[in-house]
C-alpha cells in the first residue's frame, strides 16, 4: 500500500507523463506507424499554442485510459497497449517541441510564452530522438510498472507454496511485533526489485541520451528545470529547508530509537551507528512510523486516537450487513463475494467522509462517474497497482482514484489526499490543457495533506472515529506525535529518492554501486539502515513505487514543507485564533473560497505569484512546520535528555560487504 504522501498527481504522472522541462530538441523523427500532426504555414505563436492545447486535449483521453488499463488489469497486452499510447504521446511532444523553435525571440503575449515553456515541460522521461529507442524506452518503462504491480513473495514448494503481495507485506510490519517476521516480510518485499536492475540501468541510458537531445546535461538536470527557477537553485533551496526541519527530526529519531531499544533489545533495537533497523519502522520503505503507535505513544491513557480499531469495527459492522442480506446456507464462493462486498461498502464510506471535509468548504460533490469507475479495492480476480494514485480521465469531470483500500487510519489520510488532487484536477479543468497542472508539483502533493493537517482530535471526535478528547498537556502531545509519526518522519526520506536518482542521472552513482549509494543516502538521511548485508545482487530502491514507475520525487519533499504554510494560511482566513496545531477549517466557507482560488489557477502563473495569493509571501518556508510541532519539540528534548542522539552514517553500509559484486543477470 502506498501512503499518503505520494500519490500520483495526474494520469499523467500515474504513469510516465509526469512535468519537467526541456531546452532545445533536435528535429525528431517518428516511431513506425506514428505520424505526429505538422504545423501549418505562417502559423502565429498564439495559433500555434491554441492548437496544441485542441490537439492535446484529443488525444488525452485515449493516452489515459490505456494506462488506465495497464494499472487495474496488469497482462501483456494492456501493457503493449500502454507503451504504445506513451509513445505515440512522446512522439507528438518531440514534434510539439520542435515546432515551438521557430517562434524563439518573437513577440508574443505572455500566456503564451509561458504554455510554451510549459510545454518544454512535458514529460518525466524524455524521449530518445532515435525511433528504436523511443519504443525500447516506453516498453521497458511499461514493464517495470507491471513487475511493480504483480510483484509477490513466494515461499515453500509445490502444494504449500504461498505467495504475499505488497499489501499483505505491509500488514505484517503494520501489526506484527516479531523481529524476525517483520524483517522476513521485509525481506521478501525487496526481492522483487532484483530483476528489474538490468532494465532500469538501460531505462537510465535511454532517458538520459533524451534529455541530451533536449539540450541537458542529464535527466535530473531536466527534472530541476520545473520550478521557475535553475536547477541549482531548486536544489539548493531543498537543502535549506530541510536544514530547517533537520533538528527537529534528529529529536524523533532518537525517542524512536529508545523505544525500539527498550522493545526489542539494545542489540536489536538499532543498528551500528545509532541507526534504525530498516525493518522494524512499521513501513517498508520507513518513510511513514505510524504503524509503531503502540510503541512510540507517549501517553497510553490520554486519550484514545485508535482510528484503525474504529474503522475495523465499521467493516464488521458492514460485513454483519453484508451476512443478513444473504441468509441461509452460503457456499465459500458465497462468503468470499460477500467479504468483498463489504469491503467495498466499507471503503465507499471512507471516501464518502473525505468527500464531506471538501463539500464542507463548498467545493463541489464528487461527479456520479467517479463512484462507479474508481478502484476502491483490490479485485479478487487479477493484478492491479496497488499504489494510491489520483486520474483525470479526459479533462473534462471523467476524475477517478486507484487504491486498494483498507480499513486503517493510513489508508483514511491516504483518501483525503488523493482528492485532493481530484479537486485540483476539477478546479483548473477550466483552463487551456497546458495549464492544467499544479503551479508547481509540490503543490498537486500538498492540497489533499493541508486538508489532513485539519483532521485534529477534535474533528476526528465529531465524525464519531475517536472518542471525547481530554484537554491536557499528555493529550496534545500524543496528537502531536500520531501526526509527527506520518510527517517529520517523511521528510528526510522525501529528500533522499531523487538525490539518488541525481547521481544516477549525472553518472556520480555508477550502476556498479546502485545498492551501496541507497543505502549511504538512507543513513546520511533518515539514519536507518539494513541488519544484514545488502550486496549489489539487491536492487532496493526498485522495491519503491516511483522508481520503476519513474515518477520525480523531490515534489513530496516540497510539498510537506507547503502543507503547513498552506493550512496556516487558511487557518488565518478562518480567523482561528490560539496554537496553530488546534486548528481545524472544516465547514469553513471563506477558507475553502480561498484555497479554491488557488487551485482554479493550475499553472496559469508562475507558482511565487499562486503562492504568494493564498500566504501572502512568495518563498516555500518551512517555519510552519516547526511552528505546529513547537510543544512535541520541547518534549522531545526532555525525553532525549543525557541520551546520544544522532547517528553516524559513515558505518551505513557496514552491514554491506565492502567491494560490491556485480549484478546478476537475468
Amino acid at each position: 500500500m502506498s501512503h499518503r504522501h505520494l500519490l500520483l498527481s495526474l494520469a499523467v504522472a500515474a504513469s510516465l507523463l509526469s512535468l519537467s522541462a526541456c531546452k532545445k530538441e533536435p528535429s525528431p523523427t517518428s516511431p513506425a506507424g506514428v505520424t505526429p500532426v505538422a504545423a501549418p504555414e505562417g502559423e502565429t505563436a498564439d495559433q500555434f499554442i491554441a492548437r496544441v492545447n485542441d490537439e492535446y486535449r484529443k488525444m488525452f483521453p485515449e493516452m489515459t485510459a490505456a494506462q488506465w488499463l495497464s494499472s487495474t488489469y496488469i497482462n501483456d497486452d494492456s501493457q503493449l497497449l500502454s507503451a504504445k499510447a506513451n509513445e505515440r504521446y512522446l512522439a507528438q511532444l518531440n514534434s510539439w517541441i520542435d515546432q515551438a523553435k521557430k517562434f524563439e525571440g518573437q513577440k508574443m503575449s505572455p500566456q503564451t510564452a509561458r504554455a510554451i515553456q510549459l510545454l518544454k515541460l512535458g514529460t518525466s522521461m524524455p524521449p530518445p530522438k532515435d525511433p528504436a529507442k523511443l519504443e525500447e524506452l516506453t516498453r521497458i518503462a511499461t514493464k517495470m510498472e507491471g513487475m511493480y504491480g504483480a510483484g509477490s513473495y513466494c515461499t515453500g514448494e509445490g502444494e504449500a507454496k504461498s505467495c504475499r503481495q505488497l499489501g499483505e507485506l505491509e500488514d505484517v510490519l503494520r501489526s506484527s511485533r516479531d523481529y524476525d517476521v517483520q524483517l522476513d516480510a521485509w525481506q521478501g518485499w525487496h526481492t522483487i526489485a532484483q530483476p528489474m536492475r538490468k532494465d532500469y540501468t538501460r531505462f537510465v541510458e535511454l532517458v538520459n541520451e533524451g534529455a541530451h537531445d533536449m539540450g541537458f546535461a542529464d535527466t535530473g538536470e531536466m527534472w530541476r528545470s520545473g520550478y521557475d527557477m535553475t536547477p541549482a537553485e531548486i536544489a539548493a533551496e531543498t537543502d535549506r529547508l530541510w536544514g530547517q526541519v533537520k533538528p527537529l527530526y534528529e529529536q524523533l529519531h532518537c525517542y524512536a530509537r529508545t523505544r525500539l531499544e527498550s522493545k526489542y533489545g539494545a542489540d536489536k533495537g538499532h543498528v551500528t551507528g545509532n541507526m534504525l533497523p530498516a525493518h522494524l519502522m512499521g513501513n517498508m520503505w520507513q518513510q511513514d512510523w505510524g504503524n509503531l503507535w503502540d510503541m512510540l505513544a507517549p501517553y497510553q491513557n490520554a486519550g484514545s486516537l485508535d482510528i484503525t480499531g474504529a474503522l475495523e469495527s465499521q467493516y464488521r459492522a458492514s460485513y454483519d450487513a453484508q451476512l443478513a442480506k444473504h441468509a441461509g446456507q452460503r457456499s465459500p464462493a458465497d462468503l468470499a463475494q460477500i467479504e468483498q462486498d463489504a469491503k467495498l461498502a466499507n471503503a465507499k464510506l471512507m471516501t464518502e467522509r473525505a468527500q464531506d471535509f471538501y463539500t464542507s468548504l463548498g467545493m463541489q460533490k464528487l461527479p456520479e462517474s467517479y463512484w462507479s469507475k474508481t478502484q476502491f479495492i483490490k479485485p479478487r480476480d487479477r493484478d492491479v497497482v496497488c499504489h494510491a494514485s489520483a486520474w483525470d480521465m479526459n479533462m473534462a469531470g471523467d476524475v477517478r482514484t486507484k487504491m486498494c483500500i483498507k480499513p486503517n487510519e493510513e489508508d483514511f489520510t491516504t483518501i483525503y489526499h488523493e482528492l485532493g488532487h481530484i479537486y485540483y484536477d476539477l478546479a483548473y479543468n477550466k483552463q487551456p490543457p497546458l495549464f492544467q497542472q499544479g503551479a508547481h508539483d509540490g503543490f498537486h502533493e500538498a492540497i489533499g495533506d493541508t486538508i489532513v493537517l485539519a483532521m485534529t482530535p477534535k474533528y476526528l471526535q465529531s465524525i464519531g472515529l475517536v472518542g471525547e478528547q481530554q484537554q491536557s498537556n499528555e493529550a496534545l502531545i500524543n496528537a502531536q506525535m500520531r501526526m509527527a509519526l506520518a510527517k517529520v518522519s517523511f521528510l528526510p526520506f522525501g529528500l533522499m529518492i531523487d538525490r539518488w536518482r541525481w547521481g544516477v542521472f549525472d553518472g556520480s552513482i555508477k550502476p556498479g554501486d546502485y545498492n551501496k549509494a541507497w543505502w549511504e543516502l538512507k543513513a546520511k538521511y533518515q539514519g536507518i539502515a539494513p541488519v544484514a548485508a545488502r550486496g549489489e545482487d539487491h536492487f532496493d530502491a526498485g522495491a519503491k513505487y516511483h522508481v520503476p514507475g519513474n515518477t520525480p520525487y523531490t515534489r513530496y519533499f516540497l510539498s510537506h514543507v507547503l502543507q503547513f504554510q498552506f493550512y496556516k494560511a487558511l487557518c488565518d482566513t478562518a480567523g482561528h485564533k490560539g496554537p496553530l496545531y488546534e486548528c481545524s477549517y472544516y465547514g469553513n466557507k471563506a477558507a475553502g473560497a480561498k484555497f479554491q482560488a488557488m487551485l482554479d489557477k493550475g499553472a496559469s502563473q508562475p507558482w511565487q505569484q499562486t503562492m504568494k495569493e493564498l500566504t501572502g509571501g512568495e518563498k516555500m518556508d518551512a517555519s510552519a512546520v516547526l511552528e505546529y510541532f513547537a510543544p512535541l519539540q520541547t518534549w522531545l528534548k526532555q525525553q532525549n535528555e543525557g541520551k546520544t542522539c544522532g547517528w553516524q552514517a559513515s558505518v551505513a553500509t557496514a552491514a554491506t560487504p565492502a567491494k560490491a559484486t556485480p549484478p546478476k543477470q537475468g
